[in-house]
């Protein structure tokens, strides 16, 4: 007997299954092709937050998700006895001109507002940063304690184990003899398949190239700066991305924007230029019409559901995501914010 059927085994379909089985429901995941076989088995895991300014209910959704990260993770590394690499470990920024290191303290006064002293929003001097810090023009840098990371493989597989856990199946096969309450967070798959069904744009994919370096920087904070995000993951190892390519020939194969990519994170952190690059990948992430998550009724299975896109920021929403969903399919109660409903997209 199966209570809730989820379609899609990436950051949102795990997520909502495990808040369901959590709950106590019988709950099975169904994927093609495997476990974070699409764009959820990515290497670089930067979960931050939207700029604390004109705060609205998504930015609150998302602040909570965050806020709530760790006791989220570290329950799933219980019950699941798998490693996620979660940290939070903050990030820095580098300011590089008078009108960025104006909105930067604007946004410093914002956060002490929003984040309700639950998290920092600060400029301070780089030389203050230590030696983990992007060149800053101005000399000053943001340093903010909610971003946090995240090791998005091993997370989704610790996800999948706390399912089977909780009595829960993870299958590879085909979505046949669906039973229960059925969720489909089927990724870019799924978007198209709105797309050609309703003969207007719904959403797309989005290619996105990243690189992992061998370079051991456990405990140091997330950086972003000129473009490139840094990742220290606390396996001794570094993640580089990304790149956001909205037309390509090929979906799975690196080229010459992710060298271009490593070259310039190479300039911008000169620790990364003697360092091994261990891997390269690629994959196409779900993107919206709305850039946000598409959650709720599905527009074409009558009594079915969805759970997709959140373009970017996947894992950052998915512990928010997965309840408002459990919410919906098992007990009938709406709490989707409004900026995150399928209407928005469509």
């Amino acid at each position: 007997m199966v209570d809730v059927t989820v379609v899609g085994a990436g950051i949102y379909g795990l997520a909502t299954g495990w808040a369901c089985a959590r709950r106590g429901a019988r709950v099975r995941v169904i994927d093609r092709t495997g476990i974070a076989a699409g764009c959820s088995g990515g290497i670089v895991g930067m979960l931050s937050p939207h700029a604390p300014e004109r705060w609205n209910t998504i930015k609150e959704f998302q602040f909570q998700s965050l806020i709530g990260a760790e006791a989220y993770w570290r329950e799933i590394e219980t019950v699941s006895g798998l490693p996620t690499g979660y940290g939070r470990v903050g990030r820095l920024q580098p300011i590089n001109t008078g009108r960025a290191l104006a909105l930067a303290r604007e946004r410093a006064v914002n956060a002490a507002e929003f984040w309700r002293g639950k998290a920092v929003w600060e400029v301070i001097d780089a030389g203050a940063a230590g030696d983990w810090c992007p060149a800053s023009a101005s000399g000053q840098v943001i340093r903010e304690t909610l971003s946090a990371r995240v090791h998005p493989r091993r997370a989704c597989h610790a996800l999948a184990g706390a399912i089977r856990a909780k009595r829960g199946e993870v299958v590879i096969g085909n979505a046949e003899g669906l039973e229960g309450r059925v969720i489909w967070a089927t990724g870019v798959a799924g978007l198209q398949e709105l797309t050609s069904a309703l003969g207007r744009q719904v959403g797309n994919g989005v290619k996105g190239q990243a690189a992992l370096f061998g370079l051991d920087a456990r405990g140091a904070p997330l950086a972003s700066a000129d473009g490139v995000l840094v990742v220290p993951h606390d396996d001794g190892t570094l993640a580089v991305g990304s790149t956001s390519e909205r037309v390509y020939d090929s979906g799975d194969a690196t080229d010459g924007l992710l060298e271009e990519l490593i070259a310039q994170a190479c300039r911008v952190f000169p620790l990364l230029a003697g360092a091994p690059v261990i891997e390269r990948w690629a994959g196409v992430r779900p993107r919206a019409k709305s850039r946000a998550p598409m959650l709720g009724a599905h527009p074409l299975r009558e009594g079915q559901f969805i759970a997709n896109g959140g373009f970017k920021i996947g894992f950052g929403m998915a512990p928010g995501v997965g309840e408002v969903m459990a919410d919906l399919v098992l007990d009938g109660k709406d709490e989707i914010p409004e900026g995150f409903r399928v209407a928005a997209s469509l």
